[in-house]
């Protein structure tokens, strides 16, 4: 459990308050790169970490992010004209680069000083794996831009994409960080003893602290001389990573892949998901059919999203299309779509859920281990210090892997070469 004063320490995510301050830290993704595809294009509305922002990609194809309001009159720069290395507000014609400098100001004499005076926010962005990313931190702070492999993999060998999610980051972080949950919430075939999170609800998790957060691990009893054992990392502030290498049937998996989610808090009680998947090695490409597949299957496909938007038709409101018949005989939840049924707990557990009224086990030690280390990033931030993860060099070449071992193996060993990125 959390002490509410800790609980609002990791929760409220606004200029000036600590987790705020410590994500500003880091590199946030603000948008999927296609959301801004085409030069001199239509700007579009961004929200991230309580700031309305306005995004739009220049003249020089490059993309700026700066305060959706105009500096005269506070008018909406979502209406302005992108033209020329620059966004024109609509109501005056003042006009502004992508670095917040004011490079037109046509209702107001000419030469006049003013224009020099008259700044607008605006933060760096770095394009790279197909996500555009903002630092909104100090400048004298600035990290290195991300480097994770995924971002490194070709364009054919990625895929991210992005849903809305109807609570604090904290709780989808955590939901991403707790293993145990998939042997309930994502248990799709009950009568399946087969199935590696039905013959084993209750996996042993170890966590090894890391330079860019931890690598943990969840072992699974499958026979008494085979184990299945998923090696994980959490990547500071809000990035896991998982393997998805071995069927969870015990089969062979086909397309041997890898995937995982950062959590880019919208405000204190709204997030955008980037859910990314990547490729085993060059040898494997994620073809479009089995994309398709894969995000229908989690809920999050193309005809799972309300038109136009990144929310789910399957939502709160309609209580997530619940099928009590379906609960009773064939899945845990009754709920379709693995991403779906994280939504409903996650979403259902209140806007920001108040943890000081849990009763936490041992299946929740990866989400108890980076509660503290996100604790102690606040407070290093609030030391003047640097916080684990800003460094892009720490885990460049950090990848996950699942698959099955010996019991007592040193699975660093085995699985060494797995373990190594290869893009």
């Amino acid at each position: 459990m959390l002490s509410p004063e800790d609980n609002e320490r990791l929760t409220r995510v606004g200029a000036g308050t600590p987790a705020g301050e410590l994500l500003r830290r880091y590199w946030q993704p603000a948008l999927l790169a296609s959301e801004v595809s085409g030069i001199d294009g239509a700007p579009v509305r961004v929200k991230l970490l309580g700031e309305d922002l306005v995004a739009f990609r220049d003249t020089d194809d490059k993309v700026g992010l700066i305060d959706a309001h105009c500096p005269h009159r506070r008018a909406p720069l979502f209406f302005g004209r992108n033209e020329q290395c620059g966004l024109r507000c609509v109501y005056h014609g003042w006009k502004f680069d992508r670095n917040g400098d004011c490079v037109d100001m046509p209702s107001e004499p000419a030469g006049t000083p003013m224009q020099a005076r008259a700044k607008i926010k605006a933060y760096p962005t770095f394009e790279g794996g197909g996500v555009i990313w903002a630092y909104m931190g100090p400048k004298d702070r600035t990290p290195g831009p991300p480097d994770y492999e995924w971002m490194r993999a070709p364009a054919t060998h990625r895929f991210v994409s992005k849903t809305f999610e109807d609570c604090n980051y904290l709780q989808g972080l955590e939901g991403g960080l707790d293993t145990a949950h998939s042997s309930f919430a994502h248990n799709n075939n009950i009568n399946n003893r087969q199935e590696l999170r039905n013959a084993d609800t209750a996996p042993r998790i170890e966590v090894e602290p890391t330079d860019y957060g931890y690598c943990y691990t969840s072992t699974r009893r499958i026979r008494p001389d085979k184990h299945y054992l998923r090696v994980y990392h959490y990547v500071m502030p809000t990035q896991q990573m998982r393997g998805a290498v071995t069927a969870l049937d015990g089969g062979d998996n086909k397309t041997p892949h890898f995937d995982g989610h950062i959590w880019a808090p919208i405000d204190d009680e709204t997030t955008n998901v980037y859910n990314i998947m990547w490729a085993y090695d060059y040898d494997a490409p994620l073809d479009r059919e089995f994309i398709d597949e894969f995000e229908a299957h989690t809920g999050r496909g193309a005809n799972d999203l309300i038109p136009g938007t990144f929310m789910l038709k399957a939502n709160r409101m309609n209580d997530y299309f619940i099928d009590r018949q379906a609960q009773k005989t064939r899945t845990f939840t009754g709920i379709p779509g693995v991403n779906t049924q994280d939504y409903a707990l996650q979403e259902g557990m209140g806007r920001i859920v108040d943890r000081s009224r849990e009763f936490l086990g041992t299946s929740d030690r990866a989400i108890v281990v980076m509660r503290r280390m996100m604790l102690e990033a606040t407070r290093a931030v609030e030391r003047g210090g640097t916080p684990n993860g800003t460094d892009p060099a720490a885990c460049r070449n950090v990848r996950p892997y699942d698959n099955f071992i010996e019991p007592g193996a040193d699975w660093k060993s085995v699985f060494a070469k797995e373990l190594a990125a290869r893009f």
